[in-house]
């Protein structure tokens, strides 16, 4: 196991926070959860400087598919 792989493996489990982040936010969970909080803690520092490249548009947040996009480009990087 490399560095590479590791970091793939990495930027792969982000990925799922974050589609998990997407998932939840959709029932409206409690944000005082752990696992909740947990997700929002991790996730906000990558999706909140991409919701100033990209606004939300009609209440639709964009910016994992922005992050998601930039997580592709350095798994294929680093692969």
């Amino acid at each position: 196991m490399g560095l590479g792989y590791i970091l793939n493996m990495a930027l792969e489990v982000y990925r799922w926070l974050i589609f998990i982040r997407i998932f939840i936010s959709w029932v409206r969970p409690d944000p005082r959860q752990p696992i909740v909080k947990f997700l929002y803690d991790v996730t906000e520092p990558v999706l909140s400087p991409a919701r100033k490249l990209i606004p939300a548009i009609g209440g639709i947040d964009f910016s994992p598919i922005l992050v998601f996009v930039l997580i592709s480009i350095l798994q294929r990087a680093i692969l």
